[in-house]
């Protein structure tokens, strides 16, 4: 007896461009990003993105940003949280790795960000990754170590010196909540 096979689709950058709505592509699978986030998501977001530009305002290198595309291959986009770009931005998507990522944790994001993007990020060798735990109030800093992450620190009160290119950034993670 003979079982059924199943065929899934596998979506790539162009079919990407055309959707309405925010989306992510994980090896050709879309996954949608609904619900939009809390207040709470926003409010960590929008502290980190602000506290980042202030601290990076000297560096001619490094760039905060909120979500934007970062098209790791023709069938993996992505869109971190927050991120800090060590270069310029030439196409209207990032494509090269940035030199950190921030993914504050929702109920509907939480596996996704703790696994399937925790392994790309690492497979892409990005320095430094970050997971907010809004609810908890509890920041993980990972550090890449000989291509493999290591978590740095975790808490909610602290401050953490990261190195950025030629840039070095001393953030206070009580600035956040």
């Amino acid at each position: 007896m003979s079982g059924a096979v199943k065929i899934l689709p596998h979506y790539t950058y162009s079919d990407y461009e055309q959707w309405e709505g925010q989306w992510e592509l994980i090896e050709g699978i879309p996954y949608a990003i609904r619900p939009l986030p809390v207040p709470k998501h926003q409010k960590i977001a929008m502290a980190l993105g602000s506290e980042f530009t202030v601290m990076l305002k000297n560096c001619k290198q490094c760039t905060a940003y909120q979500p934007i595309d970062y098209r790791i291959a023709d069938d993996t986009i992505l869109q971190p949280d927050m991120l800090v770009v060590n270069g310029e931005i030439t196409k209207k998507y990032l494509d090269f790795p940035p030199a950190l990522v921030v993914e504050i944790l929702s109920p509907g994001t939480a596996l996704k960000d703790r696994h399937s993007k925790y392994s790309i990020y690492e497979s892409q060798a990005i320095p430094y990754y970050l997971i907010i735990s809004p609810d908890i109030e509890e920041v993980e800093v990972y550090k890449l170590k000989g291509g493999v992450y290591s978590m740095e620190q975790k808490g909610k009160n602290f401050s953490y010196q990261f190195s950025l290119g030629d840039c070095t950034a001393t953030f206070d993670f009580n600035e956040i909540w």
